[in-house]
């Protein structure tokens, strides 16, 4: 369904990303989507949870320009194991290596969110960390799954929200929604902070 975007303020999601649509229309809000331009690689000596938070930020404020009297919301996820970031595969071959360095661990998803009002020049801030123990799945098992999901846009290589809950064991976190990419708890405070009220 189209949305109609907001008058005073708009409200514009920066992100291209349908997940993070998909969870934004959860709040029946209208919004516009709008794709900020802005180089993801993570910094040198950089941990997961700043490299998320920076880009949430980055990807809200680098908007502001364009829309300049608009609530814009940026979000980054970063997927963290043996302190090594994970980012999104992209492909089949890296789907397969990060599932199987995972099988049996415990993988950290930090979940940024920010809430830019480019009129002020206020920017609201939180980061969600969600842990997530992958069942021991054998090779066969894997190559099932990406056969059938191929969720090689997704850091970690699996959808919560699809077939992937199939390989994970336990989900420990406070916003079922960040692991998917938004975390709409902390959006839902911040929009209140800026007299947008869902209900």
């Amino acid at each position: 369904m189209q949305k109609q975007m907001l008058r005073s303020p708009a409200l514009i999601l920066a992100s291209t990303s349908r997940y993070r649509r998909e969870l934004l229309e959860r709040l029946q809000l209208s919004f516009d989507v709008a794709s900020p331009d802005v180089d993801e690689t993570a910094l040198e000596g950089e941990t997961a949870a700043q490299t998320s938070l920076r880009l949430a930020v980055a990807k809200a404020v680098a908007l502001s320009a364009s829309f300049p009297d608009a609530l814009l919301i940026g979000s980054d996820q970063v997927a963290l194991l043996d302190g090594v970031q994970l980012g999104k595969p992209g492909t089949h071959e890296r789907a397969v290596t990060q599932l199987q360095a995972m099988r049996g661990r415990t993988i950290e998803f930090h979940t940024a969110v920010a809430l830019h009002n480019a009129a002020t020049g206020a920017t609201q801030t939180h980061t969600d960390i969600t842990r997530v123990t992958m069942r021991d799945c054998d090779d066969a098992t894997i190559e099932r799954y990406l056969l059938k999901e191929q969720p090689y846009d997704c850091a970690g290589s699996a959808k919560t929200e699809g077939l992937g809950i199939a390989l994970i064991a336990a989900i420990e976190s406070t916003d079922p929604a960040a692991i998917i990419g938004l975390p709409l708890i902390a959006l839902i405070d911040m929009l209140h902070h800026e007299g947008v009220d869902i209900l």
